[in-house]
C-alpha cells in the first residue's frame, strides 16, 4: 500500500512510519461527512485518497457527533488470543494458543450515537507446571453488532484444545486441536463473515504439542516427539494507515517461532508472549511457564477531505500524530522555528544518552560485566521563536577484543540545546575480570560487575521510581541505576531499574517513551518485556511490548546472558545486548538509537563483548 510519507526539512529517514497522523474532531470536508472522537487518531493519504482512524487498543467510545452524507466506516475488531499451554511435573508437553478471531467489514453506516468499543485481553500465562489449558482469550467487540470472540487456550497435559475464534493447539499424547468458531478462506484486506476469520488448532504428537489457529491458517500438527506444530498464520490489513498482521496462532511446544505474531514455543524456558494489540496465540512452554495472548484491537477508518497538520520547526524526522508534531533525531542536527512557531510553545521531549558497551574478556578465567544504559530524561521546556538548538546525539560505547582486560567503552553524552540546556550522559562500559575486585565504571546507568569478583559500578542518575511500563517525569537530571554485583559476569545497570549481579546477571530493565510518543505507526525504540519470555516482575508491566529504551547489558557467562531484564530473549529487552557465552559466542550489540548496553564478554575463549547503543532526542509540540 502506498502511504504518502511527508519529511520537512529533514536528511534522515523517517522513522516513524509513513502516515500523517493529526488531532481529533477535524472536519472531514470533502469526506465521509463524519467527525468523531476516541482511541488514537491517525490520518494518513493512499494514492490521494485521505483517511482517518481511531484505533483502540484498550475499552473506550466512539463518539459521533456529526454526520452528514453516507456516514461510511471501515471496522476491523480482532478478539484477545489465548495463552499456551504447559507440562505437568510429569513431563507432558502444551500447545498454543489460538488467535483472537478477525473481523472486517467495509461500508459499514454509522450514525450519530455513542458506540462502545471493548478491547478483548489476551489469556493470561499459566505458570507451570499445571494440568490447566491456557486462558482463553476475551472477546472484541465496535457497538453491539460486530464481536470477535478470544482465541482458545492451548492444551496442558493431554487434554485437548480450548476452543475459540481460533483453537488453541493440542498437548502431547496426540490430543486435538480445539475447534474454531471463525471461518475459513481469509485473504490480506478482505471481508469476513460475521463470525470473523478463524481456524482450528493442530493436535499434539507424542511428546510435543500442536500449535495454535491462526486467522489464516489452521495451527500444525505436532511434528512427533521433537518437533511441536507451527502456529497457524494470521492475516494482514491495513486499515490504520500501515500493513499490520493480526492474529497468528501460538507456537506449539518445542517449536521456536510462531505464525503471524503469535508466541513462540519454547524448550527449557516459557513460551512467549503474543505481540500487543494483536490478537495473537501465546506460545507453548515448559514445566516453568507457558506465554500469555495477545491482547485485541479495534480500529474504526473513514474518508476525510483532507491533511491540515503542519511543522512549526524544521530538524530531524517529523511525523504527525495525535494533534502533536514529532521530531525524531537519530543523529547530530539543529532543531530550528519557522516563522509560524507560536509564542511561548510548550515542548516536550525525550533525551537519551548512548549506552555503555560490555566488558571485554581477558586471559584470566572468568566473565565480563554488560554494559549500563544511557540517561534517561523527559519533561517540558516552553520555548519561544525564533530559536536554533543543536542537537547532539551521543554515540555508543565500544566494544572490546580479547583477549585484553579493558572495561567496556563508555557512552557518549546526548544534548539538546534548548535555552535551559537538557543533557543525558552515556552508561558506564562493563567490567572486566581483572585485576580481581575491580570497580565497574560508573555511568548514568553503571555497568555490570565482572568476575573475580567485581564490584557494581555506580550510577551518576536517579533510580527510576515508578513500575515497570511506566514513564515519570525525570528529575532535575535523568534515570539511571547501578550495575549489578558482585560478579562475576552482572548485568549493567538499566534506566528503569539496577542491574543484577551474576552468574549469567541480567541487565537492568529499560523505560517506556510516555504517551505522547506512542506513535503506532512508530518504529522507534525495541521490544519490552511482553515480546520475551514471560517474567513476573513486582508491579507487573506495560503490556503494549513497543516503544523501550536504555536497557542494561547482559553479562558475559559460560551460559546465557540475558540482556535487558531477566528471562529476555536473544536480542534482549529495550534494545540492550545478550552476553556471551562459550563456544564462539560474542556479547552482542546493543539497538542503535536506544541508549542501551552492550553484552559483556564470556570467559577467556577470545570473543568479544557487544557495543552499547546511539543515544536519541525526540521533541514535541501541538500541531
Amino acid at each position: 500500500m502506498g502511504i504518502r510519507s511527508t519529511r520537512i526539512g529533514s536528511p534522515f529517514a523517517d522513522v516513524f512510519g509513513r502516515s500523517r497522523n493529526q488531532g481529533t474532531n477535524a472536519t472531514a470536508a470533502g469526506g465521509s461527512g463524519i467527525t468523531a472522537t476516541g482511541g488514537i487518531i491517525s490520518d494518513y493519504e493512499v494514492s490521494g485518497t485521505y483517511y482517518r482512524a481511531h484505533i483502540f487498543t484498550s475499552t473506550g467510545t466512539l463518539n459521533v457527533p456529526t454526520v452528514t452524507g453516507p456516514g461510511l466506516v471501515d471496522i476491523l475488531v480482532v478478539g484477545g488470543g489465548g495463552a499456551g499451554g504447559c507440562q505437568s511435573p510429569s513431563g507432558n508437553e502444551g500447545g498454543g494458543g489460538g488467535a483472537g478471531a478477525l473481523y472486517y467489514n467495509s461500508s459499514i453506516p454509522v450514525s450519530v450515537q455513542p458506540y462502545p468499543v471493548l478491547v478483548g485481553a489476551g489469556g493470561a500465562r499459566i505458570v507451570g507446571p499445571s494440568p490447566v489449558n491456557g486462558n482463553s482469550g476475551s472477546a472484541s467487540s465496535f457497538g453491539a453488532s460486530y464481536p470477535a470472540a478470544g482465541g482458545g487456550g492451548g492444551a496442558s497435559t493431554g487434554n485437548t484444545g480450548s476452543p475459540g475464534g481460533s483453537g488453541g493447539g493440542g498437548s502431547h499424547n496426540s490430543t486435538a486441536g480445539g475447534p474454531a468458531s471463525g471461518a475459513s478462506g481469509g485473504t490480506p484486506n478482505s471481508n469476513s463473515p460475521p463470525v470473523g476469520w478463524g481456524r482450528a488448532g493442530g493436535s499434539g504428537g507424542p511428546s510435543a504439542g500442536g500449535g495454535g489457529g491462526g486467522a489464516k491458517d489452521a495451527g500444525s500438527n505436532s511434528g512427533g516427539y521433537t518437533n511441536g506444530g507451527k502456529g497457524g498464520d494470521g492475516l494482514s490489513y491495513s486499515i490504520s494507515g500501515i500493513t499490520t498482521h493480526y492474529a497468528g496462532g501460538g507456537g506449539g511446544y518445542f517449536d521456536p517461532g510462531a505464525g503471524g505474531l503469535g508466541g513462540g514455543g519454547n524448550w527449557g524456558n516459557p513460551g512467549y508472549n503474543a505481540t500487543f494489540a494483536t490478537g495473537g496465540g501465546g506460545g507453548a512452554g515448559a514445566n516453568n511457564g507457558s506465554g500469555s495472548g495477545g491482547s485485541g484491537i479495534v480500529v474504526v477508518r473513514y474518508q476525510i477531505g483532507q491533511l491540515t497538520a503542519t511543522a512549526k520547526a524544521t530538524g530531524g524526522a517529523i511525523s504527525f500524530y495525535n494533534n502533536k508534531t514529532i521530531h525524531t533525531f537519530t543523529s547530530t542536527g539543529t532543531f530550528a522555528s519557522l516563522p509560524n512557531w507560536s509564542a511561548s510553545t510548550s515542548v516536550e521531549y525525550v533525551v537519551v544518552g548512548g549506552g555503555g558497551g560490555g566488558g571485554s574478556n581477558t586471559t584470566l578465567p572468568g566473565s565480563n560485566g554488560g554494559g549500563g544504559a544511557g540517561g534517561f530524561r523527559t519533561g517540558t521546556q516552553t520555548l519561544s521563536g525564533p530559536f536554533s538548538a543543536a542537537i547532539t546525539v551521543g554515540a555508543g560505547g565500544v566494544a572490546r577484543v580479547a583477549p585484553t582486560s579493558i572495561p567496556g567503552g563508555p557512552g557518549g553524552t546526548t544534548t539538546a540545546a534548548f535555552p535551559s540546556s537538557i543533557a543525558s550522559p552515556g552508561g558506564g562500559g562493563g567490567g572486566t575480570s581483572a585485576p580481581p575486585g575491580s570497580t565497574a565504571p560508573p555511568g548514568a546507568s553503571g555497568g555490570g560487575a565482572g568476575a573475580n569478583p567485581g564490584v557494581a559500578g555506580p550510577a551518576t542518575g536517579s533510580p527510576f521510581p515508578g513500575t515497570i511500563g511506566s514513564s515519570e517525569p525525570s528529575p532535575s537530571g535523568y534515570w539511571g541505576n547501578a550495575g549489578g554485583g558482585p560478579g562475576p559476569a552482572a548485568g549493567g545497570g538499566g534506566a528503569g531499574s539496577a542491574g543484577t549481579a551474576g552468574p549469567s546477571g541480567p541487565g537492568g530493565f529499560g523505560i517506556q517513551l510516555p504517551s505522547t510518543f506512542r506513535d503506532p505507526t512508530s518504529t522507534v525504540g525495541a521490544p519490552g518485556p511482553t515480546s520475551g519470555p514471560s517474567c513476573p516482575v513486582p508491579g507487573g508491566f506495560d503490556t503494549s511490548g513497543k516503544y523501550w529504551f536504555a536497557g542494561g547489558g547482559g553479562g558475559g557467562t559460560a551460559g546465557n546472558g540475558r540482556g535487558g531484564g531477566p528471562g529476555a530473549p536473544t536480542d534482549g529487552w529495550a534494545g540492550a545486548g545478550r552476553g556471551g557465552g562459550p563456544g564462539g559466542v560474542n556479547g552482542t550489540n546493543a539497538l542503535e538509537n536506544t541508549g542501551a548496553g552492550g553484552g559483556g564478554g564470556a570467559d577467556p575463549d577470545g570473543y568479544y563483548s557487544g557495543s552499547g547503543g546511539s543515544g536519541i532526542v525526540i521533541i514535541a509540540y501541538p500541531s
